[in-house]
């Protein structure tokens, strides 16, 4: 069984930077694509970055170039940087682990990221 804990979310002024780490634990974790989506009051869960095992990673537009992503296959971490934060970027951030051939589909409890102006 997948357990995703994120940590790292909190208040920060418009302009400056917060790093969120996901802590992931379970036998499917080293062929996962891992994640982070978030979703703010009244939207829709959306995708802000993801990384595959080999490397690649993927961006949301309104984040490239101010978010990068990195993981950690020693520790099974994923941390998300995230810089020049705007207040749009206000949400709570979830860490999801995908490894479709187990079929394994999981989410943390999520973190909540607050921007202020």
């Amino acid at each position: 069984q997948v357990q995703l804990v994120e940590s790292g979310g909190g208040l920060v002024q418009a302009g400056g930077s917060l790093r969120l780490s996901c802590a992931a634990s379970g036998s499917s974790v080293g062929i996962a694509i891992m994640g982070w989506y978030r979703q703010a009051p009244g939207k829709e869960r959306e995708l802000v970055a993801r990384i595959h095992t080999g490397g690649t990673s993927t961006f949301a537009d309104s984040v490239k170039g101010r978010f990068t992503i990195a993981r950690d296959y020693a520790k099974n971490t994923v941390d998300l940087q995230m810089n020049r934060l705007k207040p749009e970027d206000t949400a709570t951030y979830y860490c999801n682990l995908n490894a479709p051939s187990l079929g394994v589909n999981a989410w943390g409890k999520g973190t909540l990221v607050t921007v202020s102006s």
